[in-house]
C-alpha cells in the first residue's frame, strides 16, 4: 500500500468514528435532566467560575445534566475578575447557590440538599 492510501484510510476511519460518536453521544439525555430543569424552574441560581475546583465537583454531580442547571459564570475569560452580574449579586465564594426561599449557601451542595431546598424530586435510582 502506498503512503497516500494509508493516510487516506486513516482519515476515513477517523471520520467515521467521529460521525458515530456525534450521532450516539451528545444527544443522550442525562439521568438528572428533569431534576436540573426543576432546579431552574424553581428559581434556584448557581454561581460558579470555570477555574473553581469545587464548582467542577458540584457540576460533576449532575453528570450529563450539568448543562441544564441554572448556572451563571462569574469569572471573566481571563480568570482575573468577576462579571458585573455576580458583583451586583454580591457573590463572594464559589460555588454559591441562591435558593427559591431567598437563602444563599456556598460550597459544594449535595443533590439531596438541593432537592430538599427546592422541592425538586431526585430520580429514585440516585
Amino acid at each position: 500500500m502506498t503512503k497516500n492510501k494509508i493516510i487516506w484510510t486513516i482519515i476515513v476511519v477517523l471520520f467515521i468514528i467521529g460521525v458515530v460518536w456525534l450521532v450516539r453521544t451528545p444527544g443522550k439525555t442525562g439521568d438528572l435532566d428533569v431534576f436540573a430543569q426543576c432546579l431552574k424552574d424553581s428559581g434556584a441560581i448557581y454561581y460558579g467560575a470555570f477555574w473553581c475546583p469545587n464548582c467542577k465537583t458540584q457540576e460533576a454531580m449532575f453528570g450529563r445534566s450539568a448543562n441544564l442547571i441554572p448556572r451563571i459564570e462569574c469569572s471573566t475569560p481571563d480568570g482575573r475578575r468577576q462579571v458585573p452580574a455576580c458583583a451586583e449579586a454580591n457573590i463572594t465564594a464559589y460555588p454559591t447557590w441562591d435558593l427559591p426561599d431567598g437563602t444563599r449557601v456556598t460550597g459544594t451542595q449535595s443533590l439531596a440538599f438541593l432537592s430538599e431546598a427546592t422541592s425538586c424530586p431526585l430520580p429514585e435510582e440516585i
